[in-house]
């Protein structure tokens, strides 16, 4: 790619995570700026049938998980950087498209063009995570990612409540192009290439196959990427439900930004205690402790929501249980992802790709007729993560520490020069 400046030198360790983070966080602030939206939503192109209007998130989330099966391949042949400029691109498109929208069928249409750009970053910050880090090591790293990322999930619903207000709601999808625009900037400014030309892979279907059928026969990934897509199922079930449950079951809609905002800001303390704690304890140990706390949690907002009357004890427990969801995400999703691409270091691009599009995938399956199932209460929800977390437990369980992990495969793979940027 001649014509984008191409950095010598990789980022100090505190940038590359800053850089790494806002990759991420494209996917929630796409999601979180929209939630105080979906009523004006709703009573512009659905005013009949306004639950529909959760589907401008579903919609979303299903092409993001779509495009995570190819965004990793096309890394994987073509390099990291000229994929997620790409990819940023069709998100770009996706947002205008959006903003001009005249009917929920085209407005989903256009979300759909984001999340396929989408996937783009979320898959190629994970896959340069990878290029560098291994294991515990790369579970740390995600873990300070993390507590960068959860800064825009705790700002965007007051940002999009804040331009709804002044604007109108497609004036959110303006923010969400200047954000990409300054996002991407930043990287072809400052991240090098992490995968030389002769590390990559060619892009032929009979060794996607072999890759594929590699890591689902690994026992560790498979059963991970299962225990992602509940913990997925959860937060995504949550992130549609928790602006009705809000308006509708405590008439909180107004105050809905703050309590948000103060729940994600709540919920980085996930990332600084997984850092302190998962190269002792390890990985599998922390997921499953944290999903055995949320049984018990989940089983206690039943029974709220069946023998305690609404009011502001009720409204109080129920956001104490919407912080415990947000900061299990913390406790989780890196972890599941290091275990995931514990043994992939060869194929980290093709792994990303099919761990990220599987459990997102399958948590929709779950997560979509969860938020349909709102019936004013928070109790469909409840329900549902109960079950979801039951089973991610007894999954976690049958995760077991490899007799002997060997050499990884990546370190045979030829290295970036600047790697020793990162302190490795």
């Amino acid at each position: 790619m001649p014509f984008l400046p191409t950095p010598r030198r990789a980022p100090a360790l505190p940038e590359f995570i800053a850089l790494m983070a806002m990759m991420s966080a494209m996917v929630a602030f796409s999601i979180d700026a929209m939630l105080p939206a979906l009523p004006a939503i709703a009573a512009e192109l659905t005013p009949t049938a306004p639950n529909r209007a959760q589907l401008v998130v579903g919609a979303f989330l299903l092409a993001l998980g779509l495009g995570t099966l190819v965004i990793g391949p096309l890394s994987d042949r073509f390099g990291r950087r000229p994929v997620l400029t790409g990819g940023l691109a069709v998100y770009l498109l996706g947002a205008a498209a959006a903003a001009n929208s005249q009917s929920l069928t085209g407005l989903l249409a256009a979300r759909i063009l984001q999340g396929l750009g989408c996937a783009a970053p979320r898959v190629i910050a994970m896959a340069i995570a990878r290029d560098l880090y291994a294991g515990r090591k790369m579970a740390r790293i995600m873990s300070f990612i993390s507590i960068v990322f959860a800064l825009v999930p705790a700002l965007a619903p007051s940002v999009g409540a804040l331009i709804t207000a002044a604007y109108g709601w497609r004036a959110i999808y303006l923010a969400f192009m200047l954000f990409t625009l300054a996002v991407g900037g930043w990287f072809l400014l400052r991240q090098p290439e992490t995968l030389p030309p002769e590390a990559r892979r060619p892009f032929r279907p009979a060794r996607l196959w072999l890759a594929l059928r590699e890591i689902f026969a690994h026992a560790t990934t498979r059963l991970s990427i299962a225990v992602m897509a509940l913990a997925s199922g959860m937060l995504f079930a949550t992130l549609t439900s928790v602006q009705p449950i809000f308006d509708v079951a405590y008439g909180q809609a107004a105050r809905f930004p703050l309590y948000f905002g103060a729940i994600a800001i709540f919920a980085t303390s996930a990332g600084f205690i997984n850092a302190r704690l998962v190269e002792r304890l390890g990985m599998r140990r922390m997921v499953r402790s944290i999903l055995a706390v949320q049984v018990g949690l989940s089983a206690g907002m039943i029974a709220v929501t069946l023998w305690l009357p609404v009011g502001p004890l009720s409204f109080g427990l129920f956001v104490v249980w919407t912080f415990s969801l947000f900061f299990q995400a913390g406790m989780t999703m890196g972890n599941l992802n290091a275990l995931a691409l514990e043994a992939m270091g060869h194929i980290a691009g093709l792994a990303s790709s099919v761990v990220s599009a599987v459990a997102t995938i399958g948590a929709l399956l779950v997560a979509v007729p969860l938020g349909l199932a709102f019936d004013g209460t928070p109790r469909p929800l409840a329900m549902g993560v109960l079950g979801m977390a039951a089973l991610g437990f007894w999954l976690t369980g049958r995760i077991k520490r490899p007799v002997s992990a060997g050499p990884d495969p990546a370190a045979s793979a030829p290295r970036p020069r600047f790697e020793q940027g990162h302190g490795q």
